[in-house]
């Protein structure tokens, strides 16, 4: 009796984890999944063309905060320009939260 509920209580733990398994996405999956979404009906080179910015893009990039994509919108900047601008405006977001923790220590 007692090898029995050993081997069925295994048997459960071993399926609950193949479950669990099979659930999870890896970040390339989710990535991609959210790009499907965002191509919408585009077809042909557009879709193409689209699928590989979006899934070539880097999670900052995917990330930027609207207010630093308005304030290069603001100054009409592009391409590299553009880009400097809202990594430089994103790390100056993340800053002033940095220096508040360092000082409760």
């Amino acid at each position: 009796m007692k090898k029995l509920f050993t081997l069925l209580a295994l048997g459960l733990s071993l399926s609950l984890g193949v479950a669990h398994a099979a659930d999870g996405k890896t970040a390339q999956q989710s990535k991609m999944g959210t790009c499907n979404k965002d191509a919408g009906d585009k077809k042909g080179d557009e879709r193409k063309a689209f699928m590989k910015e979006c899934l070539s893009a880097k999670p900052a990039e995917a990330a930027a905060s609207p207010a630093c994509e308005k304030s290069a919108a603001d100054k009409k900047l592009a391409g590299a320009a553009k880009k400097s601008h809202i990594k430089k405006c994103m790390a100056d977001e993340k800053a002033p939260a940095a220096p508040a923790a360092a000082a409760s220590k």
